[in-house]
């Protein structure tokens, strides 16, 4: 794969992700956006609050790893690991149906255990997203191959930096696609009652 179309793809998607927190999801009363759809489902706070602990824990290792990663020309390939390319595809949403293609449980260190204020979850995601573009955009000239990160649940498991920025986008857009589904449902619901 080429690493400048796959850090283009990854920030296109990325800036979709800052953009809809930026000019829509600031917008939203607090009640709003944290509102769970039922008992059983997350509220789009939630959704947020848990990219933002996967946030808190990988960009960190992933600015330490970029430091330390040698050169690379911008057009160079890089191969996934197949772990990675793994853990990536489990992350992606079905084009089709707009829903994940396989339902997970999340890690308990990073589950919600309660409704934060919105203006702060919503302020941490946008915060980590510019984060990310940055480092997406420092990663254009460096061998993501060459450097390898720790996975937040299992420290002994490492993958190379290209396929943790990879995942790392990937889970994002499952949530940003949870977190819609979880506001739409409260559009739904007002038109029908």
């Amino acid at each position: 794969m080429n690493k400048r179309t796959l850090l283009n793809q990854l920030s296109e998607q990325t800036e979709a992700h800052l953009q809809k927190a930026i000019e829509q999801w600031q917008m939203l009363p607090h009640s709003s956006f944290a509102r769970m759809p039922d008992a059983a489902a997350w509220s789009a706070n939630q959704c947020l609050q848990h990219l933002n602990s996967y946030g808190l824990y990988y960009l960190p290792k992933l600015e330490k790893a970029l430091q330390q990663a040698p050169s690379q020309p911008a057009d160079a390939e890089f191969a996934p690991g197949w772990m990675g390319a793994w853990f990536t595809r489990m992350m992606q949403i079905d084009p089709a149906t707009q829903q994940p293609s396989k339902k997970m449980k999340a890690p308990k260190p990073h589950t919600p255990v309660q409704i934060l204020p919105s203006h702060e979850v919503i302020a941490a995601f946008i915060d980590q997203q510019e984060r990310l573009l940055q480092l997406l955009q420092k990663a254009a000239h460096l061998d993501l191959a060459a450097v390898r990160i720790p996975i937040s649940i299992a420290s002994f498991i490492r993958l190379k930096a290209g396929d943790v920025l990879s995942f790392l986008v990937a889970h994002n857009e499952r949530h940003v696609q949870q977190a819609l589904r979880a506001l739409q449902a409260q559009t739904t619901t007002t038109l029908v009652s």
